[in-house]
């Protein structure tokens, strides 16, 4: 293991995190992508990329099970890097069917992905607020194979994950819509 590398993936995710948790404190997550949280998941994204480059994808026996999951966290995180996530997920999957990384991360990304695009998801990761704030899946392709699917990568049960979500107050929800819109269009989703 790379003591190092793990190291640095897990400041940059500790980073992340705590950025999320001051903005969520102050009452900036909830309008739309927060700047100064879009630039940290920015630099984590470059920052990644050069150790991709460097070292490979961060699997467990290179970054330990937690470096492993700092650098998935930053790859789920960089959501204004289309491109990026993109050619992330194949190499998860790959790193997923040798067992270097758990297939739930591969799923997620996905998930992810697909969303970002206006496509239905497979895995059921990813949610959304309905029209009263609760937070609910955003459209599943072939739901009715959903938990056959969550279970072959690790993922427990969609009624467990729904049961433990809250609310999101969105406010404006027009508003909203046509901002997160016009980011997808802006950042190359769309």
């Amino acid at each position: 293991m790379d003591a190092a590398l793990r190291d640095e993936l897990l400041a940059m995710a500790a980073e992340d995190l705590r950025v999320r948790a001051e903005l969520d404190e102050a009452g900036e997550l909830a309008g739309g992508y927060a700047p100064r949280m879009e630039a940290v998941h920015r630099r984590n994204a470059a920052r990644l990329r050069e150790l991709v480059a460097q070292h490979g994808w961060p699997t467990r026996a290179l970054a330990g099970e937690d470096g492993a999951e700092a650098a998935w966290l930053i790859v789920q995180h960089a959501i204004g890097e289309p491109a990026f996530l993109r050619a992330t997920l194949p190499v998860l999957w790959d790193a997923a069917a040798r067992g270097e990384v758990p297939a739930w991360q591969a799923a997620m990304l996905e998930d992810r992905i697909r969303v970002f695009e206006g496509r239905p998801q497979r895995y059921g990761s990813q949610f959304q607020p309905d029209a009263d704030g609760w937070l609910r899946p955003h459209p599943i392709e072939d739901p009715d194979g959903v938990e056959a699917r969550r279970a072959a990568v690790g993922l427990e049960p969609l009624a467990a994950r729904q049961a433990r979500m809250g609310r999101e107050e969105v406010g404006d929800r027009a508003r909203f819509e046509r901002e997160y819109h016009a980011w997808l269009r802006r950042v190359g989703w769309r």
